[in-house]
């Protein structure tokens, strides 16, 4: 088998090129800086709208009570909750379960400890993995996500082939992502805000303006809509499609293992 580019080669880091080795640890160092104000910063760069895009996300996913979901790069435990209420009660030992995959260690424990805080114990498990290899067998889960993660992975390619082996057939993985924005007249505003005002934001809330700037800067770096979906279908996936929400400033990636 032949080596992947990304273990030999250069890939990106917002706008700047790194050894493609590098990558994760510097990622890992962005996200253990802003661990603690994650949520805070979340609903001040979006205005509070990321939680209906969450909630978006959820309540269209093909997830029934009993079934077992992995959401990779759960962060602070957003999706996983919203999961959790979709695959069973709280207390009910044949209810399906969540697994809160993250790599970073920080972030996890700050999901944990929230998820805790909140009463959600039960059905709830935490694992501290690369999405690019998974520690979990083929056909594992009904429903596989990540949401505001992919963009971060160094090879998307191997993270969205883990994505479909540990899918289960029959089964569905649904991808949340910052995108490309599909009004042109919006472009320039979203433009600014995402270069001027967010680094200020987090340099005020967060003292921390540099991983604001990556964020900004990683989103234009990611694969566009109609990318992203070739890229699932190269992934192995079928019936693949994406619908945009908030003029594109994010989409929601389907696709299915059949």
């Amino acid at each position: 088998m032949s080596e992947s580019p990304y273990k030999s080669g250069t890939t990106h880091f917002g706008f700047k090129d790194v050894a493609a080795k590098d990558k994760q640890k510097l990622v890992g160092e962005v996200f253990s800086s802003v661990a603690g104000n994650y949520d805070l910063m979340n609903d001040l760069m979006s205005l509070g709208v990321h939680r209906v895009w969450k909630r978006y996300f959820v309540g269209t996913a093909q997830v029934k009570r009993g079934d077992r979901v992995l959401d990779l790069a759960g962060g602070t435990g957003d999706i996983a909750a919203l999961l959790k209420e979709r695959v069973g009660e709280e207390g009910a030992d044949s209810d399906g379960r969540v697994v809160l995959g993250d790599i970073n260690a920080g972030m996890l424990s700050v999901g944990r400890d929230r998820m805790t805080n909140r009463g959600l114990v039960n059905g709830l498990d935490y694992v501290q993995c690369n999405a690019e290899s998974l520690p979990f067998p083929d056909n594992s889960f009904d429903l596989v996500t990540i949401a505001f993660g992919l963009r971060n992975v160094t090879d998307k390619d191997a993270g969205l082939r883990e994505m479909f082996r540990v899918l289960k057939v029959g089964g569905q993985a649904r991808v949340l992502e910052f995108s490309e924005v599909t009004l042109d007249w919006f472009k320039p505003v979203y433009d600014f805000h995402s270069f001027k005002i967010l680094p200020k934001l987090g340099q005020l809330f967060a003292k921390d303006a540099g991983s604001y700037q990556y964020l900004a800067e990683s989103i234009r770096k990611h694969p566009p809509q109609e990318e992203l979906k070739t890229m699932m279908q190269e992934a192995g996936f079928e019936r693949c499609s994406y619908k945009n929400l908030s003029a594109g400033i994010v989409a929601v990636h389907t696709g299915y293992k059949v």
